[in-house]
């Protein structure tokens, strides 16, 4: 490369140079709990504007979000309870709730069985005060605590919240049920099991027919 190639070159970068600003870079800012004496209470972090609502938080259903509506417990789920939503509501029901109320919900869990309850006793499910109980009674309870139960919000999101209300329906019907219950058919089958036709028994390989 010639002399003249090099002086080409670096003119062109210095020309370069010249039209690049560091200004949004270097530009005034404040860090992380810095002072501001242009506000009154000295602080650079401004407080929320009242009333904001984060991106995709607007909670306009009472019902799903508190468990009340017109100031009472709703008594239906406001989700559709189906077999996927059961089965979540029991893994997180295990995970979250057996600790204290059992995994059949009859109050005779790991903490119950250890003498760790400090105030009163773990809640059985299967009582006829909790039976008739509204299922936003439980949403609530998951949400806000009760007695020495603290707070699962912020380990429990919403719609896990009434997958597990479904599953403690579930359970009190698996404790509680009766015949009446039953679908007709299947209560038939149960009362008579003589006429069930026998299921035909596999045969062994090479057995003959």
């Amino acid at each position: 490369m010639t002399n003249a190639h090099r002086l080409a070159l670096l003119s062109g970068f210095a020309v370069f140079l010249a039209g690049c600003h560091t200004d949004m870079w270097v530009q005034p800012r404040h860090e992380p709990l810095d002072e501001n004496k242009f506000f009154a209470d000295g602080q650079s972090a401004r407080p929320l504007v009242p009333g904001s609502i984060p991106r995709g938080h607007l909670r306009t259903d009472d019902a799903f979000f508190t468990g009340a509506a017109n100031g009472r417990w709703v008594d239906t789920i406001p989700v559709p309870v189906d077999k996927k939503l059961l089965l979540r509501g029991q893994e997180r029901f295990n995970i979250y709730c057996s600790p204290c109320h059992g995994r059949v919900g009859n109050g005779d869990g790991m903490i119950a069985n250890r003498g760790l309850q400090l105030r009163r006793p773990v809640g059985n499910y299967h009582t006829e005060r909790l039976r008739n109980m509204p299922v936003g009674h439980y949403y609530d309870v998951i949400t806000n605590g009760y007695g020495a139960m603290y707070s699962y919000a912020s380990r429990v999101e919403p719609r896990d919240r009434w997958a597990i209300v479904a599953y403690i329906r579930a359970l009190q019907l698996s404790q509680n049920a009766s015949p009446a219950d039953a679908d007709p058919a299947e209560l038939q089958r149960l009362q008579n099991p003589q006429t069930q036709t026998p299921a035909t028994p596999q045969q062994e390989p090479g057995q003959a027919h």
